[in-house]
């Protein structure tokens, strides 16, 4: 399609209702698989990073723990403990000191599946099968002999939002050469906006990467400055006069990977948390300088540990959240060969943005914080709620979407005591003279309902293809506890963490629920409506996956305003040639007509299965209550298209592209 203005097309109403209503990206015969449509809602988060320093001799950790394999056993638990960050793929480095030349001192082991922490101990675990009990506790043996006794080790956890695939895109990713400084295992927890334009500038200096996907160039952009930056102390030792083996100890001594850092993360553009080790035992971990991606870390003199969340180190190392410290942004954690650590600011801050939905959904509930950010989640909810039943609280039941949201759940039901007790006192108070103990054990008596309504009740396969059926087994993914509402008097109130697409709330929750037989289904988000696409780490990137999106295109077919899409495509069309700091996110026009409640109606109307006997309705978290329970994580950019780096509006806009000419250009080809 080209152009500046959307083409004139005789069905445009139909086309939009036909989009909104749930057909695929290509119209109505790109239908996603049965399993992919039942999970579609659980949204994936880009990788977790663990990294741990000895800084002991192996022997140390030998006669303290009783086995030399201490730090790869942390390395176990920390990994295990993020397993909620990545289940596509696992993978671990580990670099030995000791090595003489023409020994192996860098390690690399990987895995694919849902099982692939593991299956990748597992393998490492066959290393050692053979040895008696004496040389399994060996700590001088296995350093000489055996892989993975190293005294650095780095782990990754992969959960794909690019849709590629395969053990070669799981990290680390190993660089080789034979100098050892020059070795380089990377891995990340991150998304690049801006891949093409690094593309570009390392192919202009010569370089030719294996592959076109930003890990791969991520590792030759980084790999070329380490070579620099080793050539440079290079130099330095040849003017010394040095030789030999001598050049080699001098380079590894004085090497500075925040020159590396320095030089090559000036360009990134989006969220990440980066993290290397080269074969001569130098590590680095740096995150970005708008702190999207976060990162922890804790030292003691005994070891150095890095994670992508905090409990993990706390349950790891049984210590205390206050010695745990958080990675600023555009700082870097740097632990020379001898186990020196600093942190560096290689990056100035810009305008912090931590992602909020790491508090909302994806990190573990067991951080102290986190656990009472999403408690005040729920009581956010509690006037919104109060509303949508009339405060009517006697005749309504309250319950969860079993997933994450148990802990807003929690959250929740307080504010709704707290309501109901102040409610009681002000009762009581207004008997005055006429109080009685029947009629104050009446008031007091009075309680908040909840029960465990809906319960995931089974995973589905695949072994069945035709549609009627597949639909028919999608609506029981869920299953319910029949006898906890009063058919067609109680009110039924369920809170979800986020309703991104819908698709399961349509397909299986609220048909399930309305067997019970409410009188009302209210839904209810933690988090607000999710309108813009996420490019730092989130497998959300098109417009079509948003039902607040659909929502707001519905509303503006139906109401005779489609000018404004035409308008918003045709400014997101003229700004292509612009510097990408130049361009504004034209997808906010789409939104501007309407109120959050109307988009909330219309969402709740497309939600609804045809048959429904129950009122429905959808309550979101406003984006000042969001804020406000989350006060040190203000990135909300999938909420509000508030994009944190220029990359992100740049991308928004190719998407809100990309939807429209994927609806018009078939409808156009079959005039």
């Amino acid at each position: 399609m080209n152009g500046n203005a959307a083409p004139a097309i005789k069905d445009i109403r139909q086309i939009f209702i036909n989009f909104a209503a749930g057909m695929g990206d290509k119209g109505p015969t790109d239908k996603p698989s049965f399993l992919h449509r039942i999970d579609m809602d659980q949204l994936k988060h880009e990788c977790g990073v663990a990294m741990i320093r000895l800084l002991k001799p192996l022997e140390y950790y030998q006669e303290k723990y009783g086995t030399w394999m201490y730090g790869l056993n942390k390395l176990y638990l920390l990994m295990e403990k993020q397993h909620n960050r990545g289940q596509e793929g696992a993978g671990v480095a580990s670099v030995k000191l000791e090595a003489n030349p023409g020994e192996e001192y860098m390690f690399r082991e990987r895995a694919l599946g849902s099982g692939a922490i593991t299956d990748v101990f597992g393998l490492l675990q066959e290393n050692f099968k053979d040895l008696t009990e004496s040389e399994l506790h060996d700590a001088e043996l296995a350093k000489k002999t055996l892989p993975f006794a190293g005294e650095l080790y780095m782990g990754h956890l992969r959960y794909s939002t690019t849709g590629r695939s395969g053990i070669s895109y799981v990290h680390p990713f190993l660089r080789r050469n034979n100098w050892r400084a020059k070795n380089l295992a990377l891995c990340g927890n991150f998304n690049m906006t801006n891949v093409d334009e690094i593309f570009a500038r390392i192919t202009a200096i010569g370089q030719h990467p294996r592959k076109y996907a930003d890990t791969y160039i991520m590792l030759e952009q980084v790999g070329h400055r380490l070579d620099r930056e080793v050539e440079r102390v290079y130099r330095i030792a040849e003017a010394e006069g040095l030789t030999g083996m001598d050049i080699t100890h001098y380079i590894e001594d004085h090497l500075d990977l925040a020159n590396v850092l320095r030089s090559t993360s000036k360009d990134w553009d989006g969220g990440y948390v980066m993290c290397g080790i080269t074969g001569s035992g130098e590590s680095f971990a740096i995150r970005d300088p708008w702190g999207i991606r976060t990162a922890f870390y804790y030292e003691d003199d005994e070891v150095a540990v890095l994670a992508s969340e905090r409990p993990v180190i706390q349950t790891a190392f049984n210590v205390p959240a206050e010695r745990i410290h958080e990675l600023q942004p555009g700082q870097s954690l740097l632990i020379n060969k001898r186990g020196e650590s600093r942190l560096v600011q290689i990056n100035k801050p810009r305008k912090v943005r931590p992602c909020s939905f790491e508090r909302i959904y994806f990190s573990r509930g067991s951080d102290i914080d986190i656990y009472r950010e999403r408690k005040e989640l729920g009581r956010k909810l509690v006037p919104a709620i109060l509303d949508a039943i009339g405060h009517d609280l006697d005749n309504t039941v309250f319950s969860f979407i079993p997933n994450t949201a148990e802990v807003a759940y929690n959250g929740l039901l307080q504010g709704l005591e707290d309501y109901l007790n102040r409610q009681k006192a002000y009762e009581i108070e207004q008997l005055g003279a006429e109080a009685t103990t029947e009629k104050i054990e009446k008031i007091l008596s009075r309680f908040i309902r909840n029960e465990k309504v809906a319960i995931k009740d089974i995973k589905l396969r695949t072994f069945i293809a035709e549609g009627n059926s597949r639909n028919d087994l999608a609506a029981h993914v869920y299953d319910i506890t029949y006898g906890t509402i009063r058919p067609g008097k109680d009110n039924l109130v369920v809170i979800d963490d986020s309703i991104v697409r819908g698709t399961t709330l349509k397909q299986s929750i609220l048909s399930i629920l309305d067997r019970l037989n409410p009188k009302k289904i209210v839904v209810v988000s933690s988090s607000p409506q999710v309108r813009y696409p996420d490019y730092y780490g989130i497998d959300m990137s098109r417009m079509s996956e948003f039902i607040a999106f659909k929502a707001a295109i519905a509303l503006l077919v139906e109401r005779g305003m489609t000018d404004i899409i035409d308008k918003a495509y045709a400014a997101s069309v003229a700004q292509r040639g612009l510097p990408k700091e130049q361009m504004v996110n034209h997808v906010k026009e789409i939104y501007a007509p309407f109120s959050d409640e109307e988009i909330s109606r219309k969402i709740a109307e497309l939600l609804t299965p045809e048959g429904t006997r129950a009122e429905v309705e959808l309550v979101f978290q406003p984006l000042k209550g969001l804020h406000e329970a989350c006060p040190g994580h203000p990135g909300d950019w999938y909420f509000s298209g508030d994009y944190p780096t220029q990359g992100g509006v740049k991308l928004v806009n190719e998407a809100f592209i990309n939807y429209i000419e994927q609806i018009y250009e078939p409808h156009i080809k079959n005039a």
